[in-house]
């Protein structure tokens, strides 16, 4: 068996360093509760019911190097020993937080030296994989490859942006699932059925339990272990419970995945004018502790690209908004952010101008420099005017309802007659559409002449 050394060790403590740990200190209820074999992990069918991909792996005793991505306390640590011990294979755990290359080497050797003296295959987990860096990451493949050791990675954080695509090409990724409130219920059972007692909750009080794991059930169980200490003479309540026990902090990562993935779950309700989700998302964020600007960017951006001209009013009312509360700030601010997000919301929707904007910068990226007409170019010399410079230019307000009709294209594309801005009949861009036609209408019947 490989030797522990800087920050890995082994599967298992020796017999007599097991009965040391027993009689010093009392293990936690996280981990008295362990699952012992596959079959015992909850909320991870889809992974480990007996058609599950990693359940067949396992049965065929034949191991292929794998990510777990999930949120914490889903069961990444426990799934990787059980899936090493019950492959018969050594299972040898480092973290990424702590450990680097030198640590790496030394895991590798031991697995070359435990594959050479015994035929035995090595695997080899690596918890929080995402926080090595490229360079070491990088130095991993050559023994992925060869099979020096299986690669059982977790990470909390999307794969694709946090583990190098040499790597990923190496190792399926297995999305392991929030735990739902069944999975924590039955753990809540397994917690009482080891503790040999009921937890000191009523009703309502054991539901808002569930809700405070937040789908964590390491939480879960620590907040267990508090709770069965107690010597409560009647049923906590749910205000007993507040006094007792802390709600999980939500797994929000401002920087990372999380502030991305809430974001866009946030824009998407706003442009598909769901204000009850909308108000959902931006309080997920806000509770998560995301800064309120960034609700006002992301608002000020739907304002534009979805709201548009169907409600010029949404554009000035977001930033107003955000004025005030840059003025007066929290938690009197969350009154302006509100409004704005319900405005934003519940206007009418057209992304008209951005998409027009998007298709004249393709016909201006692909015509090139085109020469304007020389009719709507300034003549302020006399040697311009002479060269035809702003001949025949016609002023608009000279002409009834102030339009006179001239072409502003350039000659080659006048025949095109390039109409990018399409409005579309809902809100305020009725009105812009009935106008453009009323003009194209003088236009046809006066001509350009």
């Amino acid at each position: 068996m490989l030797q522990p050394s800087g920050e890995f060790r082994r599967s298992r403590p020796k017999a007599d360093e097991m009965s040391l740990f027993e009689t010093t200190a009392p293990r936690p209820l996280a981990e008295e509760l362990r699952p012992k074999k596959l079959a015992d992990v909850i909320g991870q069918d889809h992974l480990l019911a007996k058609d599950g991909p990693i359940a067949r792996m396992v049965s065929a005793k034949r191991l292929s190097s794998f990510v777990l991505w999930g949120p914490p306390g889903t069961g990444k640590t426990t799934i990787a020993r059980l899936v090493a011990q019950e492959a018969g294979v050594e299972f040898v755990q480092i973290s990424a937080v702590s450990a680097g290359i030198a640590d790496l080497r030394k895991v590798i050797e031991g697995a070359k030296g435990l594959r050479f003296s015994s035929g035995r295959q090595t695997a080899l987990f690596i918890d929080e994989l995402h926080r090595f860096n490229r360079t070491t990451q990088d130095a991993l493949l050559p023994h992925v490859e060869d099979g020096t050791v299986v690669l059982i990675g977790a990470t909390t954080e999307n794969p694709s942006f946090s583990i190098v695509a040499a790597l990923l090409s190496r190792a399926r990724v297995y999305t392991l699932n929030r735990l739902d409130v069944a999975a924590l219920e039955d753990l809540l059972l397994r917690a009482e059925e080891h503790a040999g007692k009921p937890l000191p909750l009523n009703e309502e009080a054991r539901r808002a339990l569930v809700d405070m794991a937040d789908g964590d059930a390491r939480y879960l169980l620590g907040l267990c272990e508090e709770l069965l200490s107690l010597d409560a003479a009647e049923p906590l309540d749910i205000a007993g419970l507040a006094q007792t026990v802390q709600k999980r902090a939500p797994v929000y990562d401002k920087a990372q995945e999380g502030h991305y993935n809430l974001l866009s779950c946030f824009h998407k309700s706003l442009r598909g004018s769901d204000v009850q989700a909308a108000l959902y998302w931006a309080a997920r964020m806000i509770a998560g502790g995301e800064d309120p600007r960034t609700l006002f960017r992301r608002l000020a951006c739907a304002a534009s690209e979805d709201v548009g001209m169907a409600d010029p009013q949404a554009m000035p009312l977001v930033v107003s908004a955000w004025e005030a509360f840059e003025r007066v700030g929290w938690p009197e601010g969350r009154l302006f952010l509100a409004q704005a997000v319900v405005y934003v919301a519940t206007a009418p929707k057209s992304n008209a101008a951005y998409s027009a904007f998007d298709a004249a910068l393709e016909l201006a990226q692909r015509t090139g420099s085109l020469p304007p007409p020389m009719h709507i170019l300034n003549a302020p010399t006399r040697l311009m005017k002479e060269l035809g410079y702003g001949r025949g230019y016609r002023y608009d307000h000279d002409f009834p309802d102030a339009y006179a009709g001239q072409e502003f294209f350039p000659d080659e594309l006048a025949e095109e007659s390039p109409a990018f801005y399409r409005p579309n009949e809902r809100g305020f861009e009725r009105e812009i559409r009935k106008r453009l036609d009323y003009w194209q209408k003088i236009r046809a019947e006066r001509g350009d002449d």
